[in-house]
């Protein structure tokens, strides 16, 4: 495997650069001066241009998806290990004998080099927290290198779009970490921060051995106690900060009584329990999950030096993550429509319950992920729909998303509806995004919430928009 030292010395090609999780990584790594290209499928298609154009700005030399830009034995292939060996570039580097890493072996070398590197774990909230404690880092003047699944907007301008990744000169590295292809073992934080175990790609049992090894790995760890599972692992960590707002024996917590909700952020205060300070802080994202979040991010900050009042106080001025609970805007007759990568159940719960946390009907429209996760948790999310929403609101799905391969394609979203149904929910198929919006337009009334949820497709943010431009 390619050591720390040499990363630079040699080109690089990104298969699926434009992806959430190989852009950041190719930022990263042109950032310490390495040459880099790459190729995306969705780019062949006309998906995202502005993320193309922004990247060829940035000096990334890109080519089509047909191998041409694998050139030279000199080149380290960068690609997921689910790509298939008949995808061009995977193709021609075999042919010119080109060393290959998947994107978490990259990633874990870059973070495994730094002197402080803080690792985010657990089945949701991931970017969120990572994102959270970013910022309050580069607000404690850490300069930290942050690496994260979706833009942070904090670090966003007009000439910087697509930040999901920041480089900084410091020692501390922030990222958060994937169980669902296992690579989570790769890592050697110097401090681990689980946020929560539950059903997604893998089994529980497979999840339990995942997490406990990531907390057994760092010399210290956050730990939710809120979590029946997490808190089951806390045994596995050598010397653990935990947090919880529902748990009187968690060291940092939250004042009873102190959370103030509103439509599109929450309020809360911090105690820690050690020592008896509190502090106030307030986010503009709303639901008691990002309370949760808040409090692992200031856990993390805690177990990597700060003080818990300090770390509280610097949250101040986060303003979110893209698609987490994004709201893209309200109607002139009142209609908010919202983008938001829930595409789990857990997530997908967690946005609906901040949705019906205020009066108003909700339209919630979910595109999957995918054929392999539908069959996996498709069950839970259909109950999750059924349960968390009430009479008057509607789920609407269209077919999974699918840019090409060999996925069993069998078992789609026609499933998922009928189970809502079976589960005494309210739930409408239509196989075409485009008339899923269509429907949406003739069903919004004033006062409506329209939730745009999914994950893997990038254009999902466009479609939120036109829905908002076309009820205004």
């Amino acid at each position: 495997m390619t050591s720390p030292a040499d990363l630079t010395t040699h080109p690089w090609f990104f298969c699926g650069i434009g992806g959430s999780g190989m852009l950041p990584l190719a930022t990263i790594l042109k950032a310490r001066g390495a040459q880099v290209a790459g190729s995306d499928r969705g780019f062949d298609q006309g998906r995202t241009p502005e993320k193309r154009a922004w990247l060829e700005r940035q000096g990334f030399a890109l080519f089509p998806q047909d191998g041409s830009g694998v050139t030279s034995a000199a080149q380290t292939l960068v690609a997921s290990a689910a790509i298939e060996d008949t995808v061009p570039e995977v193709v021609r580097a075999k042919e010119l004998g080109c060393a290959r890493m998947s994107r978490a072996e990259l990633l874990s070398t870059l973070f495994n080099a730094a002197p402080q590197g803080i690792a985010v774990g657990g089945t949701s909230g991931k970017s969120t927290v990572t994102g959270m404690l970013g910022w309050i880092m580069h607000q404690a003047g850490r300069d930290p290198t942050i690496m994260n699944g979706a833009v942070m907007k904090n670090f966003a301008s007009p000439e910087v779009p697509f930040a999901s990744a920041r480089v900084g000169a410091g020692g501390v590295f922030v990222s958060e970490v994937d169980e669902s292809d296992g690579s989570i073992a790769l890592y050697r934080p110097r401090v681990s921060v689980l946020l929560n175990v539950s059903l997604d790609h893998k089994g529980l049992d497979e999840l339990r051995a995942l997490f406990g090894d990531f907390l057994a790995a760092a010399p210290r760890a956050a730990v939710n106690l809120d979590d029946a599972e997490a808190h089951g692992l806390l045994g596995r960590a050598n010397e653990a900060i935990t947090f919880g707002i529902d748990r009187a024996d968690a060291m940092i917590g939250i004042e009873p009584g102190s959370i103030e909700e509103s439509p599109f952020g929450i309020a809360a205060t911090v105690v820690d329990r050690r020592s008896g300070t509190a502090e106030r802080f307030s986010i503009p994202m709303p639901g008691r999950h990002n309370v949760a979040n808040a409090l692992a991010a200031i856990a993390g900050a805690a177990a990597a030096g700060l003080g818990v009042t300090e770390a509280t106080r610097l949250l101040a001025g986060f303003s979110g993550i893209a698609r987490r609970f994004d709201l893209v805007g309200t109607s002139a007759s009142g209609i908010a429509v919202i983008d938001d990568f829930g595409h789990n159940p857990e997530k997908v719960r967690a946005t609906l319950r901040a949705l019906k946390a205020h009066p108003g009907r909700v339209i919630a429209f979910f595109q999957p992920h995918g054929y392999g996760p539908l069959r996996q948790m498709g069950h839970e999310l259909a109950l999750t729909f059924a349960n968390e929403l009430g009479p008057d609101d509607v789920t609407i799905l269209c077919d999974p998303v699918y840019f090409g391969g060999t996925v069993d394609r069998s078992e789609g979203s026609e499933r998922i509806v009928r189970l809502i149904g079976e589960a005494g929910g309210k739930a409408e198929y239509i196989p075409s995004r485009e008339q899923c919006g269509q429907r949406i337009v003739e069903l919004a009334q004033p006062g409506d919430r329209i939730a745009v949820m999914g994950a893997r497709d990038d254009t999902l943010t466009g479609f939120a928009k036109d829905l908002l431009a076309r009820l205004s």
